[in-house]
């Protein structure tokens, strides 16, 4: 095979509709705009959420134009890789407040979760709000172990 042989796919290229060329093409006269009317002309068409006279549906709701909706009981969490766990000495506990005086805590307000990210070469015990399933597992297999404290 070589480079001038190769083709498409039968289907996968498709022709481009040529409006207003004759009657015999499909698409002439009007060329797909209906007859008068706001949408016939040049530059014409209505912007967007135009509701033709109804009230536009983002008027109707209440005043919340633009910020989306935030969950009032959300819980932001401080993440901690365990990679980021290879400061600390062999058999250390690991809890909020040793990993806010290592200042590795964003907010010390938020609760700690343990992400899986990195390997662990020392038994910790480690004492947060949250942990994967990864991480765990990877610290149990290192000789340590976890225990979630509730918020």
């Amino acid at each position: 095979m070589k480079l001038h042989e190769l083709k498409p796919n039968e289907g996968a290229k498709k022709a481009r509709k040529r409006v207003g060329r004759g009657i015999a093409a499909g698409q002439g006269k009007t060329a797909g705009r209906g007859m008068k009317g706001q949408g016939a002309r040049a530059g014409g068409g209505t912007r967007l959420y135009h509701q033709g006279g109804n009230l536009p549906f983002f008027r109707r709701l209440p005043f919340l134009r633009g910020k989306g909706f935030t969950p009032i009981n959300r819980i932001t969490y401080n993440e901690i890789n365990l990679d980021l766990l290879s400061g600390f000495d062999e058999g250390s506990e690991i809890s909020a407040e040793t990993l806010l005086e290592a200042e590795l805590l964003s907010d010390k307000r938020n609760p700690v979760v343990i992400l899986g990210r990195g390997d662990v070469n020392a038994a910790y015990k480690v004492r947060v709000h949250r942990i994967s399933k990864s991480a765990a597992k990877k610290i149990k297999a290192a000789g340590g172990s976890v225990e979630i404290v509730e918020l």
